[in-house]
C-alpha cells in the first residue's frame, strides 16, 4: 500500500505541474516517460514554495515558509511526508542523489524574497544561483540517472540553461515584479526610466547563458535531450521576443508566444531530431 500512497502523491505533483504551467508540463510529456514523474515531483516542490512568497499576500508568508522548510528537511530525514507534494520531492531527491546543498540554495532564495526588494550584482548573483540554476543542477540529476561523470560535466551548462530561463522571467514579468511585488532584480536598473542601453546589457547576459546551455543539452543523454530541447527553444524564442521589444512594452505588458507558436517550435525541434541534427 505504501506504492499507492508514493503514486497518489506524485499524481499530486504532476497535476500541479499542468495546473501551474502548460508550457512546462508540455516540455516534460517529451521526455521519457521515465524521467516525467521526478521531474513533476521536483517542479511541485519548487512551485509551492514559490507559491508562498508571491502569492499568499494575506497570509505570513514568514511563518509558511519557515514551517514548509521544516518540512522539507523532516521529509527528507524521514523518507516520508504526509504533504504528498514533499513526499514525491523526497522520493527524487533519494532516488536520484540530489545534493541537500541544493535545496538549502534554493530555500535560502526563496527566503531573500521575503525581504530584498532591490539587488546590487552579488545579491543577484546569489539569488539566480538559488532560484534558478540549483533547479537546473537537481534536474540534471534526473536526467543522468546515476552517470556522475556525465552529471559533473555538464553542471555549468545546467545551471546556464537554469539562469536563462530565469532571466528571461524577469524581464517577460517586470511589470508583475516591480509594480505588484516592488521587486527590482536586476541591478543598477531603475523601472521608473528602463533605457534601451540597459535592456541591452541584460540580453547580452542572458544570451552568454543561452549560448553556454545550447553546448551542454547536445550532450544530453537521449532520454532527456529532447524534451530539455524544446523547452530551450521555447525561452529562445520568447527571449527574441522580447528583445524586438521596446524598453516601455516590458514595462506595460506581458509578452507572450502564442498557441501556434509553440506548435511551430515543437514541429522544427521534431524535425532535427529526426535529422538526428541534436
Amino acid at each position: 500500500m505504501m506504492q499507492l500512497f508514493h503514486s497518489v502523491s506524485q499524481q499530486c505533483s504532476r497535476i500541479t505541474t499542468e495546473q501551474y504551467s502548460t508550457s512546462f508540463s508540455s516540455a516534460i510529456n517529451l521526455l521519457h516517460k521515465d524521467l516525467r514523474a521526478p521531474i513533476h515531483n521536483i517542479y511541485g516542490f519548487v512551485r509551492f514554495a514559490d507559491e508562498i512568497v508571491d502569492t499568499f499576500h494575506a497570509y505570513d508568508k514568514a511563518t509558511l515558509l519557515k514551517e514548509f522548510k521544516q518540512q522539507t528537511y523532516e521529509a527528507l530525514d524521514r523518507c516520508i511526508s504526509l504533504n504528498p507534494i514533499l513526499n514525491s520531492f523526497q522520493l527524487t531527491v533519494h532516488r536520484y542523489h540530489i545534493e541537500r546543498n541544493l535545496i538549502d540554495a534554493f530555500l535560502h532564495s526563496m527566503e531573500m524574497d521575503l525581504t530584498r526588494q532591490c539587488y546590487d550584482r552579488a545579491g543577484y548573483e546569489e539569488y539566480i544561483y538559488g532560484s534558478a540554476e540549483v533547479v537546473g543542477l537537481m534536474c540534471l540529476h534526473v536526467f543522468c540517472d546515476g552517470n556522475k561523470n556525465l552529471c559533473e560535466q555538464l553542471k555549468p551548462a545546467a545551471g546556464k540553461l537554469g539562469a536563462a530561463f530565469q532571466k528571461v522571467n524577469f524581464l517577460r514579468d517586470v511589470k508583475a515584479d516591480y509594480e505588484g511585488l516592488d521587486r527590482m532584480y536586476f541591478p543598477g536598473c531603475d523601472f521608473r526610466n528602463f533605457s534601451a542601453a540597459q535592456k541591452a546589457a541584460i540580453e547580452a547576459d542572458i544570451q552568454e547563458d543561452f549560448d553556454a546551455a545550447y553546448q551542454g543539452i547536445l550532450q544530453l543523454p537521449m532520454k532527456a535531450r529532447f524534451g530539455v530541447y524544446v523547452a530551450y527553444k521555447y525561452y529562445l524564442s520568447l527571449f527574441k521576443k522580447i528583445k524586438q521589444t521596446a524598453p516601455h512594452r516590458i514595462m506595460q505588458e506581458r509578452i507572450r508566444i502564442p498557441d501556434y507558436g509553440k506548435m511551430v517550435i515543437l514541429a522544427k525541434a521534431g524535425l532535427r531530431s529526426q535529422l538526428n541534427l541534436l
